[in-house]
Formats: structure tokens, C-alpha cells, sequence
């Protein structure tokens, strides 16, 4: 498995923030967020004018580029996140469902919609993954089971993120088993409680919350999952600095132990 975080956590910062304190946490990479309002790091809109410094700072700071996240599913805005994952050279999207929780005919959309863009990230040779989301049509494993069927394309895969699964009301340990097959990336943070959203920053680092993480990652491992592994921390945007650096730092020490106890590193 290969450790990284999500960009998002330094969203208050600049991009170059972000790649010093993640590669001075440990990491082995990297996932880049575009997402508007959190962040302006890969700021879709002038992707161009980025790619320079993209590969500058994955250079100098020694990350991989694990993957993108663009939540939203728009074909226009997410053909120009596979433009940018390609000549970045960044081999997945992240995306998320939207649509309506418990809503049949807003599920059969949504799926619509992934196999549609599944396709389209084929042609462009990189991987679109998708993770079941609190109150959004693809919210759980059954779901996300449903997407799995119906979407044969080798370019889809399964975004797992134990947070959203636990705040849905199931346990994470048996949901990643149930869907382990189509898994090419994974989202990883903790949370206190199953409240709609994941709580504040600090909350949401790995080992201060109730989810069994070191089951979570042992499933991994037993599959032989070797894909990304990225810490993903919302809500940091007004952080100070040294916060967002000592989530980065605590939440790697605990992934780093999960992997020792299973016997991954």
C-alpha cells in the first residue's frame, strides 16, 4: 500500500504548503484536490498553467502523484480533470455520487452517469473511482454493489472511504471485504459518532475517533490491495499551519502501525 494524503488538509495554503508537510509527514505521495472552495491547489480552470509546477514540486519533494479529487460529475468539467490527470501524469479521478439517498430513479441516474464517464476516462487511460457518500444515491454496500454490476468498464473502480460507511450505519471492516474486488483507491479518516458530517479536523485523525482501522487495513492486506492509501481531512481551511501538520504527522504514525500489525510493512 502506498500512504499518501489529500491536499485538502493544507486547502488554507498554498500548493507548495501542501507537498512540503506531506512529504515532511512521511507520506509516499500525494492526492491533489480540486476541489472548489476547499482548496485552490489544482485549480481546473487554469490546469495549463499548473502542470509545471505539479511536476516541479512532486520532483523536489519526492511524492507520488497517487490521484485527483473532482467531486462533481459534470462530463464538461470532468473530461478537463482527465485532461489534467493525464499530461500531470496522475492515474486517478475521485469523484463522488450525488444524487438522493433512497431514491431508486436517482440512483439508476447516477450510475448512468459513472458508466458514461467510466468511458470516457478509458479513452483517456486513467481510472475514475467513486465512493459511497452519506445521504447521496450511492451511500452504502448495497449501492455501491448495485454501481459495481451495472458498470463493467475496466477504467471504474471503487473509492472506499471507512468514514462515510461507519456515519451510513455499517461497519467498514465488513464493507471493504464486500467490495474489495473493484477497490482501486482508498479514502481513509477516522470519526467520533455517526453524525452526519465527519466532525472537526482534529476528530477526524486517524486513531482519535471509533472506527476499527486496523481491521479496515488488514482486510487490505489480506487482499493484496497495493493501491493508495490517502488520508483525507476535511474542514481545515482556517486551521493554523502546525494543526494541519500535526494531523498529517499523528494520522501517518497510525497508518504506518495498522500496516506493521497486519504485517503490510
Amino acid at each position: 500500500m502506498k500512504l499518501g494524503a489529500n491536499s485538502v488538509l493544507f486547502g488554507g495554503y498554498d500548493m507548495e504548503t501542501a507537498f512540503k508537510y506531506t512529504a515532511m509527514s512521511g507520506y509516499d505521495g500525494i492526492e491533489l484536490s480540486a476541489i472548489g472552495g476547499m482548496s485552490e491547489h489544482l485549480v481546473l480552470e487554469r490546469w495549463k498553467e499548473l502542470v509545471p509546477e505539479v511536476k516541479r514540486l512532486a520532483a523536489e519533494y519526492g511524492l507520488a502523484l497517487h490521484a485527483m479529487e473532482q467531486p462533481s460529475r459534470d462530463p464538461a468539467i470532468m473530461e478537463t480533470a482527465f485532461q489534467a490527470a493525464v499530461e500531470i501524469g496522475i492515474p486517478i479521478v475521485n469523484c463522488g455520487p450525488g444524487g438522493k439517498k433512497d431514491d431508486e430513479s436517482s440512483l439508476n441516474e447516477v450510475i448512468d452517469s459513472l458508466g458514461k464517464l467510466s468511458d470516457m476516462a478509458e479513452r483517456y487511460g486513467v481510472t475514475l473511482c467513486v465512493k459511497a457518500h452519506v445521504g447521496a444515491a450511492i451511500w452504502n454496500t448495497e449501492t455501491t454493489l448495485k454501481a459495481m454490476a451495472a458498470i463493467s468498464s475496466p477504467a471504474f473502480g471503487i473509492d472506499m472511504d471507512p468514514s462515510h460507511i461507519y456515519r451510513g450505519g455499517e461497519n467498514p471492516v465488513e464493507a471493504i471485504a464486500a467490495v474489495i474486488s473493484r477497490v482501486k483507491h482508498v479514502h481513509i479518516r477516522d470519526c467520533k459518532g455517526r453524525q452526519m458530517n465527519p466532525g472537526l479536523p482534529p476528530l477526524q485523525a486517524n486513531g482519535r475517533g471509533d472506527i476499527d482501522l486496523v481491521g479496515y487495513i488488514r482486510v487490505l492486506h489480506e487482499h493484496d490491495y497495493s493501491g493508495p492509501l490517502d488520508l483525507e481531512i476535511i474542514g481545515a481551511k482556517e486551521l493554523p499551519l502546525e494543526q494541519c501538520i500535526v494531523i498529517a504527522a499523528e494520522s501517518r504514525g497510525h497508518m504506518q502501525a495498522c500496516l506493521q500489525a497486519c504485517g503490510a510493512r
